[in-house]
């Protein structure tokens, strides 16, 4: 899931590369990997997890996707600014489309800069395809489910200790989902924006292979970067709560934990 600077560079001119910027489009103007297009996914919040509302947002992605010019013979590197959150979002939703040659750039634009490879400031113009995809529901949870599964899955907090513990309020309540550990997405990178090694990673994600993992945030993007760590590190069933505390606090009929400091 992770592709180094120099195997993109490789593949840097291929006509079957689709290469997503995930960045702001003032930061892709001041400087981008050649051919790529920006899209940043930070304008896809999405806070209804309903049936309707998954099945809604199932079809604004398919659209997104179209529009990127992905299909099932591409392949799709994601990056942003290090081994980040957007680009993470934008791999977990190539999977969950069982999209495969799905990447993310391990350091990202920052240490593509550093190696001093190649960069453009030319706009790149959208090539749309029809997509179409399976989609995978093993891959996502809704509130629902979640608030069923309480005591039973493994629920994966990677928000700050701050908004975890309810002294940094992002929604209409404070706290975490009642049984939640947490352990900070940024935890998952290095200082230099790499993605820190699989021995590491394992050190810190210290769970049972046969736990269902549900893993949130605020909006499903660091969650989406903590969902690829325990995929590479080999655990089978992950889920990412797509509305995650966005949607979670704002319900008031859900149970909440606060920690007791």
């Amino acid at each position: 899931m992770l592709i180094s600077s120099n195997e993109l560079m490789e593949q840097i001119k291929k006509p079957s590369l689709v290469l997503i910027d995930c960045r702001s489009y003032k930061d892709y103007l001041e400087g981008h990997i050649p051919g790529a297009v920006n899209l940043d996914f930070f304008h896809y919040h999405w806070f209804d997890t309903s049936k309707d509302g998954i099945k809604a947002f199932e079809k604004q992605m398919e659209n997104l996707l179209s529009f990127l010019g992905v299909t099932k013979d591409k392949t799709v590197v994601f990056y942003d600014d290090v081994s980040g959150m957007s680009a993470a979002r934008g791999v977990w939703l190539s999977m969950y489309f069982s999209h495969e040659n799905t990447f993310m750039l391990d350091g990202g634009f920052k240490k593509w800069k550093r190696s001093g490879l190649v960069i453009e400031t030319k706009t790149n113009g959208f090539k749309p395809e029809k997509f179409s995809g399976k989609i995978n529901k093993e891959m996502i949870a809704g509130y629902e489910y979640i608030n069923k599964k309480i005591g039973t899955a493994k629920i994966l907090d990677t928000r700050s200790r701050d908004e975890y513990d309810g002294n940094t309020i992002r929604a209409a309540r404070k706290g975490h989902i009642p049984t939640a550990v947490n352990i900070d997405w940024i935890l998952n990178i290095n200082e230099d924006g790499t993605m820190k090694s699989l021995e590491d990673l394992a050190k810190m994600y210290d769970f049972s292979k046969n736990d269902e993992i549900i893993v949130y945030c605020q909006g499903g993007y660091r969650a989406a970067n903590s969902f690829l760590v325990l995929k590479m590190l080999g655990f089978k069933n992950v889920k990412v709560y797509l509305g995650s505390w966005g949607e979670w606090g704002n319900k008031l009929d859900l149970p909440v934990e606060l920690n007791q400091n």
